[in-house]
């Protein structure tokens, strides 16, 4: 696929917003595996490459196995999730897909109430808005893919 067109340079300012959000969405004392993983599945029900590629690799320079990550898209199915990683990835699939079912399931909700308090949910809640919404600039504009290199990738 040819690349529509490059966002970061077409809006300096909109690109600067998700940066921000971003920015904000890791600065919320969530641990950094658990975002990536969640990252990582929203960006597979998304179909968006480039943010697979980035938060992939993220994960594997911070440790993350390559079994974890090659189970990802069966998670319900495997058994090296913790009860805490399953709930937030039963909750981001939820967030990322409220359009096509309408609804986010109470049992989805009770077991990310049972794993994470108030604060910590609304905190999961905008990081998977974050990468939806990063998903969604790179599959319309199609960004290429296969480039991104790790900024934690060189200290491991």
């Amino acid at each position: 696929m040819q690349p529509r067109l490059d966002y970061t340079t077409a809006s300096p300012e909109a690109f600067k917003a998700m940066l921000q959000l971003e920015h904000r969405a890791h600065r919320l004392g969530l641990e950094d595996s658990l975002l990536e993983l969640v990252k990582s599945r929203a960006s597979q029900l998304n179909g968006c490459a480039w943010c697979l590629d980035m938060h992939t690799k993220d994960a594997r320079a911070k440790g993350e196995s390559e079994q974890r990550l090659h189970l990802l898209a069966v998670w319900r199915d495997a058994p090296c999730y913790t009860p805490r990683e399953r709930a937030a990835l039963a909750w981001a699939e939820s967030v990322t897909l409220v359009a096509s079912v309408q609804d986010v399931p109470d049992a989805v909700y009770e077991e990310a109430r049972r794993h994470f308090d108030e604060k910590a949910l609304v905190d999961l809640t905008l990081a998977i808005i974050a990468i939806n919404g990063w998903n969604r600039l790179n599959v319309a504009f199609r960004t290429p893919v296969g480039d991104y290199v790790s900024p934690n990738a060189e200290s491991r």
